[in-house]
């Protein structure tokens, strides 16, 4: 069985690319379900329905006080009623692979995960590419990193409130990682 440290930082894979792993409880099928269903899904990223095929729509909704109690900080407080995005399915092969564009402010980059069944758990490969700066790196790699962790406590059933605690915390070092300073 794969050894993987759930806590580890993500890594810069290629200029523009970041990619995380992290191995969590089985069986593929309930973490696909938390990949792919929007009551799911809305528990530790995003909700909004997907059109469950390459080329479908992605409506992601966004409402961060819905997966954790830890107060918004104030540079986030625009987000605290909720963000759209609207995404396009690029790849799909259920129950192992889902990529999708993701927007940014004038560039949309595109978030891949995969998944390998490791005996009695998961691995997650989440990789995000085509990321227009070093700062855009230090964001995502943040923001994956603190949503991962909700994910994880809720699939081990454990209580996250942590999320924009973590995000503040990370974003320090995944800019000294990603040379974003």
């Amino acid at each position: 069985m794969t050894v993987i440290d759930n806590n580890a930082y993500g890594v810069q894979a290629a200029p523009d690319t970041v990619r995380m792993e992290r191995l969590l409880p089985g069986p593929i099928e309930r973490i696909w379900a938390y990949l792919t269903e929007p009551e799911k899904r809305k528990k530790w990223l995003a909700g909004g329905e997907m059109e469950m095929r390459v080329g479908g729509k992605a409506n992601l909704f966004f409402h961060h006080s819905e997966i954790t109690s830890d107060p918004t900080p104030e540079r986030f407080k625009s987000m605290e009623n909720g963000i759209h995005s609207q995404c396009k399915v690029t790849e799909f092969d259920p129950p192992r692979l889902l990529a999708m564009t993701w927007p940014g402010d004038d560039h949309a980059s595109e978030v891949v995960f995969e998944l390998f069944p490791e005996g009695e758990k998961v691995l997650l490969v989440l990789t995000h590419r085509k990321l227009p700066s070093k700062a855009e790196m230090a964001n995502v790699s943040s923001g994956w990193h603190a949503h991962l962790a909700v994910l994880a406590a809720l699939l081990e059933g454990r209580e996250s409130d942590s999320f924009w605690s973590d995000v503040i915390r990370l974003e320090d070092e995944y800019r000294k990682r990603h040379g974003a300073e």
